[in-house]
Protein backbone atom coordinates (compact mmCIF):
# COMPACT_ATOMS: atom_id res chain seq x y z
CA UNK A 1 0.00 0.00 0.00
CA UNK A 2 1.08 3.39 -0.76
CA UNK A 3 1.85 5.71 2.01
CA UNK A 4 -0.11 9.12 1.97
CA UNK A 5 1.23 11.89 0.38
CA UNK A 6 0.88 15.03 3.42
CA UNK A 7 1.87 18.68 3.16
CA UNK A 8 3.57 19.63 5.83
CA UNK A 9 1.72 21.45 8.52
CA UNK A 10 3.14 24.60 8.13
CA UNK A 11 3.75 24.55 4.28
CA UNK A 12 0.17 24.15 4.52
CA UNK A 13 -0.67 27.15 6.95
CA UNK A 14 1.73 29.14 4.61
CA UNK A 15 -0.05 28.12 1.20
CA UNK A 16 -3.78 28.97 3.12
CA UNK A 17 -2.17 32.14 4.15
CA UNK A 18 -0.87 33.05 1.04
CA UNK A 19 -4.20 32.42 -0.67
CA UNK A 20 -6.04 34.40 1.91
CA UNK A 21 -3.53 37.27 1.42
CA UNK A 22 -3.99 37.11 -2.38
CA UNK A 23 -7.99 37.43 -1.77
CA UNK A 24 -7.71 40.01 1.02
CA UNK A 25 -5.69 42.00 -1.88
CA UNK A 26 -7.77 41.39 -4.41
CA UNK A 27 -10.87 42.60 -2.43
CA UNK A 28 -9.02 45.67 -1.73
CA UNK A 29 -8.08 47.08 -5.15
CA UNK A 30 -11.58 46.37 -6.52
CA UNK A 31 -12.88 48.07 -3.00
CA UNK A 32 -10.69 50.77 -4.25
CA UNK A 33 -11.35 50.90 -7.52
CA UNK A 34 -15.52 50.95 -6.81
CA UNK A 35 -14.65 53.75 -4.22
CA UNK A 36 -12.40 55.68 -6.79
CA UNK A 37 -15.58 55.58 -9.82
CA UNK A 38 -17.94 56.70 -6.90
CA UNK A 39 -19.19 59.78 -7.30
CA UNK A 40 -20.91 62.75 -4.89
CA UNK A 41 -24.02 63.26 -6.67
CA UNK A 42 -26.65 61.83 -8.07
CA UNK A 43 -27.10 60.60 -12.08
CA UNK A 44 -29.97 60.07 -14.42
CA UNK A 45 -30.24 59.66 -18.29
CA UNK A 46 -32.34 62.44 -19.61
CA UNK A 47 -34.09 63.33 -23.24
CA UNK A 48 -34.09 66.74 -25.07
CA UNK A 49 -36.11 67.56 -27.77
CA UNK A 50 -34.40 69.56 -30.48
CA UNK A 51 -35.06 70.33 -34.32
CA UNK A 52 -37.07 67.21 -34.66
CA UNK A 53 -34.98 64.83 -32.55
CA UNK A 54 -34.22 63.44 -29.34
CA UNK A 55 -30.88 64.82 -27.64
CA UNK A 56 -29.73 62.03 -25.07
CA UNK A 57 -28.24 63.41 -21.92
CA UNK A 58 -26.82 63.10 -18.45
CA UNK A 59 -27.96 64.94 -15.99
CA UNK A 60 -26.17 64.82 -12.33
CA UNK A 61 -27.50 66.91 -9.24
CA UNK A 62 -26.20 67.13 -5.77
CA UNK A 63 -26.81 64.98 -3.03
CA UNK A 64 -27.46 67.87 -0.46
CA UNK A 65 -31.03 68.04 -0.13
CA UNK A 66 -32.43 70.94 -1.76
CA UNK A 67 -35.10 71.06 -4.44
CA UNK A 68 -33.57 73.42 -6.94
CA UNK A 69 -29.88 73.90 -8.24
CA UNK A 70 -28.48 75.90 -10.22
CA UNK A 71 -26.58 74.15 -13.50
CA UNK A 72 -23.42 73.94 -16.04
CA UNK A 73 -23.78 72.94 -18.90
CA UNK A 74 -21.28 71.31 -21.32
CA UNK A 75 -20.38 71.68 -24.92
CA UNK A 76 -17.86 69.83 -26.42
CA UNK A 77 -14.73 70.27 -28.03
CA UNK A 78 -14.17 68.34 -31.03
CA UNK A 79 -14.64 64.86 -32.03
CA UNK A 80 -17.28 61.89 -31.40
CA UNK A 81 -17.83 62.56 -27.61
CA UNK A 82 -20.65 60.99 -26.09
CA UNK A 83 -22.53 62.63 -22.51
CA UNK A 84 -19.82 61.40 -19.79
CA UNK A 85 -16.66 61.55 -22.61
CA UNK A 86 -15.92 58.35 -21.55
CA UNK A 87 -16.16 59.21 -17.97
CA UNK A 88 -14.40 61.78 -17.78
CA UNK A 89 -16.48 64.46 -17.31
CA UNK A 90 -17.64 62.77 -13.95
CA UNK A 91 -15.01 64.00 -11.76
CA UNK A 92 -15.65 67.49 -12.87
CA UNK A 93 -19.46 66.93 -12.28
CA UNK A 94 -18.89 65.98 -8.88
CA UNK A 95 -16.57 69.07 -8.15
CA UNK A 96 -19.87 71.07 -9.43
CA UNK A 97 -21.84 68.63 -7.08
CA UNK A 98 -19.84 69.91 -4.37
CA UNK A 99 -20.57 73.42 -5.10
CA UNK A 100 -24.45 73.13 -4.97
CA UNK A 101 -24.55 72.83 -8.77
CA UNK A 102 -26.72 70.05 -11.25
CA UNK A 103 -24.26 69.14 -14.86
CA UNK A 104 -26.03 68.28 -17.98
CA UNK A 105 -24.39 67.11 -20.75
CA UNK A 106 -25.46 64.92 -23.86
CA UNK A 107 -24.18 62.66 -26.73
CA UNK A 108 -23.11 64.46 -29.90
CA UNK A 109 -25.28 63.43 -33.08
CA UNK A 110 -24.21 59.96 -34.03
CA UNK A 111 -22.23 58.98 -31.13
CA UNK A 112 -23.52 56.40 -28.90
CA UNK A 113 -26.31 55.72 -31.32
CA UNK A 114 -27.93 59.48 -30.87
CA UNK A 115 -29.74 60.34 -34.31
CA UNK A 116 -28.00 62.62 -36.92
CA UNK A 117 -24.13 63.37 -37.79
CA UNK A 118 -21.68 66.17 -35.57
CA UNK A 119 -19.67 65.83 -38.66
CA UNK A 120 -23.13 68.11 -40.51
CA UNK A 121 -23.17 70.67 -37.64
CA UNK A 122 -22.08 74.18 -38.02
CA UNK A 123 -20.71 75.84 -34.96
CA UNK A 124 -24.12 78.22 -35.06
CA UNK A 125 -25.81 74.53 -34.64
CA UNK A 126 -24.38 73.52 -31.62
CA UNK A 127 -25.13 77.09 -30.25
CA UNK A 128 -28.90 76.55 -31.00
CA UNK A 129 -28.35 72.76 -29.50
CA UNK A 130 -27.13 74.15 -26.45
CA UNK A 131 -29.52 76.77 -26.07
CA UNK A 132 -32.29 74.56 -26.56
CA UNK A 133 -31.02 72.15 -23.60
CA UNK A 134 -31.19 75.21 -21.38
CA UNK A 135 -34.62 75.95 -22.41
CA UNK A 136 -35.37 72.23 -21.59
CA UNK A 137 -33.75 73.41 -18.30
CA UNK A 138 -35.46 75.92 -17.00
CA UNK A 139 -38.48 74.19 -17.30
CA UNK A 140 -37.80 71.83 -15.09
CA UNK A 141 -39.04 72.65 -11.43
CA UNK A 142 -35.19 71.51 -9.96
CA UNK A 143 -33.18 73.66 -11.71
CA UNK A 144 -32.99 77.45 -10.88
CA UNK A 145 -33.60 78.73 -14.14
CA UNK A 146 -31.39 82.67 -13.06
CA UNK A 147 -28.24 80.33 -12.32
CA UNK A 148 -27.05 78.40 -15.65
CA UNK A 149 -23.93 78.77 -17.01
CA UNK A 150 -22.29 77.01 -19.34
CA UNK A 151 -18.88 75.01 -19.17
CA UNK A 152 -17.10 74.43 -22.73
CA UNK A 153 -13.37 72.97 -24.01
CA UNK A 154 -10.92 73.71 -26.96
CA UNK A 155 -13.45 73.84 -30.01
CA UNK A 156 -16.70 74.92 -27.85
CA UNK A 157 -14.70 78.28 -27.58
CA UNK A 158 -16.41 79.28 -30.54
CA UNK A 159 -19.30 78.43 -29.44
CA UNK A 160 -20.03 79.42 -26.19
CA UNK A 161 -20.36 83.14 -27.00
CA UNK A 162 -23.07 82.24 -29.62
CA UNK A 163 -24.98 80.79 -27.06
CA UNK A 164 -24.67 83.74 -25.09
CA UNK A 165 -26.37 85.73 -27.86
CA UNK A 166 -29.24 83.43 -28.00
CA UNK A 167 -30.16 83.15 -23.99
CA UNK A 168 -29.13 84.41 -21.11
CA UNK A 169 -26.49 82.58 -19.26
CA UNK A 170 -25.05 83.53 -15.41
CA UNK A 171 -21.25 82.34 -15.93
CA UNK A 172 -19.01 80.82 -18.59
CA UNK A 173 -16.00 77.64 -17.89
CA UNK A 174 -14.23 78.07 -20.97
CA UNK A 175 -11.52 75.62 -20.82
CA UNK A 176 -8.58 75.77 -23.43
CA UNK A 177 -11.04 77.42 -26.22
CA UNK A 178 -9.05 79.02 -29.35
CA UNK A 179 -9.84 82.54 -30.70
CA UNK A 180 -9.55 81.89 -35.34
CA UNK A 181 -10.00 78.44 -36.56
CA UNK A 182 -6.93 78.51 -39.14
CA UNK A 183 -4.46 80.17 -36.89
CA UNK A 184 -5.13 77.03 -34.53
CA UNK A 185 -4.55 74.81 -36.72
CA UNK A 186 -1.29 76.00 -37.72
CA UNK A 187 -0.27 76.91 -34.19
CA UNK A 188 -0.89 73.06 -33.94
CA UNK A 189 0.35 71.78 -36.84
CA UNK A 190 3.94 73.24 -35.96
CA UNK A 191 3.53 72.89 -32.07
CA UNK A 192 2.95 68.76 -32.70
CA UNK A 193 5.78 69.01 -35.35
CA UNK A 194 8.24 70.82 -32.85
CA UNK A 195 7.31 68.41 -30.08
CA UNK A 196 7.97 65.33 -32.59
CA UNK A 197 11.56 66.80 -33.04
CA UNK A 198 10.93 66.99 -37.06
CA UNK A 199 13.17 67.80 -39.27
CA UNK A 200 13.47 71.43 -41.45
CA UNK A 201 12.27 69.27 -44.28
CA UNK A 202 9.39 68.32 -42.79
CA UNK A 203 8.04 70.87 -41.43
CA UNK A 204 8.28 72.95 -44.83
CA UNK A 205 6.44 69.95 -46.29
CA UNK A 206 4.08 70.10 -43.93
CA UNK A 207 3.47 73.73 -44.02
CA UNK A 208 3.30 73.39 -47.81
CA UNK A 209 0.22 71.12 -47.54
CA UNK A 210 -1.40 73.30 -44.83
CA UNK A 211 -1.18 76.40 -47.30
CA UNK A 212 -2.83 73.86 -50.26
CA UNK A 213 -5.42 72.79 -47.78
CA UNK A 214 -6.27 77.01 -47.12
CA UNK A 215 -6.56 77.80 -50.59
CA UNK A 216 -8.67 75.02 -51.34
CA UNK A 217 -11.41 75.98 -48.62
CA UNK A 218 -10.82 79.55 -49.74
CA UNK A 219 -12.02 78.30 -52.89
CA UNK A 220 -14.58 76.53 -51.57
CA UNK A 221 -13.28 72.99 -53.08
CA UNK A 222 -15.12 69.75 -53.12
CA UNK A 223 -13.42 66.61 -51.01
CA UNK A 224 -12.72 65.22 -54.58
CA UNK A 225 -10.76 68.35 -55.46
CA UNK A 226 -8.80 67.75 -51.80
CA UNK A 227 -8.09 64.18 -52.60
CA UNK A 228 -6.76 65.42 -55.77
CA UNK A 229 -4.53 68.19 -55.00
CA UNK A 230 -2.86 66.18 -52.30
CA UNK A 231 -2.38 63.33 -54.56
CA UNK A 232 -4.73 61.42 -52.36
CA UNK A 233 -2.36 61.76 -48.86
CA UNK A 234 -5.56 62.15 -47.00
CA UNK A 235 -4.14 62.09 -43.38
CA UNK A 236 -7.54 60.97 -41.99
CA UNK A 237 -10.10 63.26 -44.21
CA UNK A 238 -12.62 62.09 -44.85
CA UNK A 239 -15.48 63.67 -47.01
CA UNK A 240 -17.90 63.97 -43.88
CA UNK A 241 -14.46 65.58 -42.08
CA UNK A 242 -14.18 67.96 -45.35
CA UNK A 243 -17.77 69.14 -45.04
CA UNK A 244 -17.34 70.02 -41.50
CA UNK A 245 -14.35 71.85 -41.90
CA UNK A 246 -15.49 73.82 -44.96
CA UNK A 247 -18.37 74.81 -42.92
CA UNK A 248 -16.52 76.05 -39.65
CA UNK A 249 -13.05 76.83 -40.80
CA UNK A 250 -13.87 81.04 -40.57
CA UNK A 251 -14.90 80.84 -37.44
CA UNK A 252 -12.85 83.52 -35.20
CA UNK A 253 -14.38 84.36 -31.45
CA UNK A 254 -13.52 87.53 -31.36
CA UNK A 255 -16.53 89.67 -32.05
CA UNK A 256 -19.16 86.80 -31.21
CA UNK A 257 -17.12 87.14 -27.43
CA UNK A 258 -18.59 90.47 -27.05
CA UNK A 259 -21.94 88.56 -25.76
CA UNK A 260 -19.70 87.49 -22.48
CA UNK A 261 -19.76 91.14 -21.47
CA UNK A 262 -20.10 91.10 -17.94
CA UNK A 263 -20.91 87.78 -17.72
CA UNK A 264 -18.50 86.00 -15.31
CA UNK A 265 -16.18 84.13 -17.15
CA UNK A 266 -13.71 81.61 -15.84
CA UNK A 267 -11.03 80.93 -18.49
CA UNK A 268 -8.33 77.86 -17.36
CA UNK A 269 -5.69 77.40 -19.46
CA UNK A 270 -2.62 74.98 -19.95
CA UNK A 271 0.98 75.79 -19.74
CA UNK A 272 1.42 72.34 -22.89
CA UNK A 273 -0.82 73.32 -24.79
CA UNK A 274 -0.04 72.16 -28.04
CA UNK A 275 -3.39 72.50 -29.66
CA UNK A 276 -3.96 76.17 -28.97
CA UNK A 277 -2.15 79.23 -28.76
CA UNK A 278 -2.81 80.03 -25.30
CA UNK A 279 -1.27 83.68 -25.27
CA UNK A 280 -3.65 84.58 -28.08
CA UNK A 281 -6.56 83.64 -26.31
CA UNK A 282 -6.04 85.44 -22.63
CA UNK A 283 -5.04 88.53 -24.88
CA UNK A 284 -8.18 88.46 -26.87
CA UNK A 285 -10.29 87.80 -23.67
CA UNK A 286 -9.05 90.69 -22.02
CA UNK A 287 -8.73 92.65 -24.71
CA UNK A 288 -12.71 92.14 -25.30
CA UNK A 289 -13.90 90.89 -21.40
CA UNK A 290 -11.95 92.92 -18.77
CA UNK A 291 -13.33 96.29 -19.46
CA UNK A 292 -16.76 94.40 -17.65
CA UNK A 293 -14.73 92.87 -14.65
CA UNK A 294 -15.87 89.57 -14.73
CA UNK A 295 -12.74 87.64 -16.08
CA UNK A 296 -10.93 85.49 -13.95
CA UNK A 297 -7.84 83.63 -16.13
CA UNK A 298 -6.24 80.37 -14.33
CA UNK A 299 -2.87 79.09 -15.51
CA UNK A 300 -2.00 75.70 -14.46
CA UNK A 301 1.79 75.47 -15.89
CA UNK A 302 2.04 71.49 -15.93
CA UNK A 303 -1.57 70.35 -17.96
CA UNK A 304 -2.21 69.95 -20.97
CA UNK A 305 -4.42 71.17 -23.17
CA UNK A 306 -6.69 68.52 -22.08
CA UNK A 307 -6.09 70.10 -18.67
CA UNK A 308 -4.44 66.84 -17.66
CA UNK A 309 -1.27 66.47 -15.78
CA UNK A 310 1.19 66.30 -18.53
CA UNK A 311 3.33 63.76 -16.88
CA UNK A 312 -0.04 61.15 -16.92
CA UNK A 313 -0.81 62.17 -20.34
CA UNK A 314 2.32 61.62 -22.07
CA UNK A 315 1.72 57.96 -21.19
CA UNK A 316 -0.99 55.80 -22.71
CA UNK A 317 -0.02 53.35 -19.64
CA UNK A 318 -0.70 55.92 -17.23
CA UNK A 319 -3.60 57.40 -18.40
CA UNK A 320 -4.88 54.06 -18.43
CA UNK A 321 -4.05 53.26 -15.00
CA UNK A 322 -4.50 56.63 -13.32
CA UNK A 323 -8.50 56.90 -14.88
CA UNK A 324 -9.00 53.28 -13.14
CA UNK A 325 -7.79 53.57 -9.99
CA UNK A 326 -7.94 57.37 -9.29
CA UNK A 327 -9.98 59.14 -11.90
CA UNK A 328 -9.94 62.66 -9.98
CA UNK A 329 -5.94 62.22 -10.44
CA UNK A 330 -6.10 63.00 -13.78
CA UNK A 331 -6.13 66.45 -13.67
CA UNK A 332 -3.99 69.40 -12.91
CA UNK A 333 -3.61 70.26 -9.75
CA UNK A 334 -6.02 72.74 -8.64
CA UNK A 335 -8.22 72.88 -11.69
CA UNK A 336 -11.34 70.58 -10.05
CA UNK A 337 -11.02 72.79 -6.69
CA UNK A 338 -10.39 75.62 -9.02
CA UNK A 339 -14.01 75.10 -10.73
CA UNK A 340 -15.85 74.40 -7.78
CA UNK A 341 -14.23 77.44 -5.61
CA UNK A 342 -15.65 79.78 -8.85
CA UNK A 343 -18.91 78.36 -8.64
CA UNK A 344 -19.25 78.69 -4.95
CA UNK A 345 -17.66 82.34 -5.15
CA UNK A 346 -20.42 83.05 -8.07
CA UNK A 347 -22.93 82.02 -5.36
CA UNK A 348 -21.27 84.41 -2.83
CA UNK A 349 -21.65 87.32 -5.31
CA UNK A 350 -18.02 87.67 -5.62
CA UNK A 351 -16.53 89.11 -8.89
CA UNK A 352 -12.90 89.20 -8.70
CA UNK A 353 -10.36 89.09 -11.42
CA UNK A 354 -7.41 87.82 -11.69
Amino acid sequence: MRPKIQLPRRGLRTAVWSLVTALVATAGLVGVVLWQHSYAMDEQRVSIRHGGHTLNGVLTTPKDGRKRHGLVVYVHGDGPVDATHDDGYRPLWEANAKAGYASLSWDKPGVAGAPGNWLDQSMDDRADETAAAIAWARARPDIDGDRIGLWGSSQAGWVLPKVAARTSVSFVIAVSPAIDWLRQGRYNLLAELRADGATASRISAAIAKSDTTRRLLESHATFEEYVKATSGDLDGMTADRWGFISRNHTANATQDLHALRGVPVLLALAGHDLNVDTAETERVYREVLDAGGALTAEHYPDATHSLLKQSIEQSDLKVTLTAFFSPRSLFADGFLDGQRQFLKELDRGGSATR
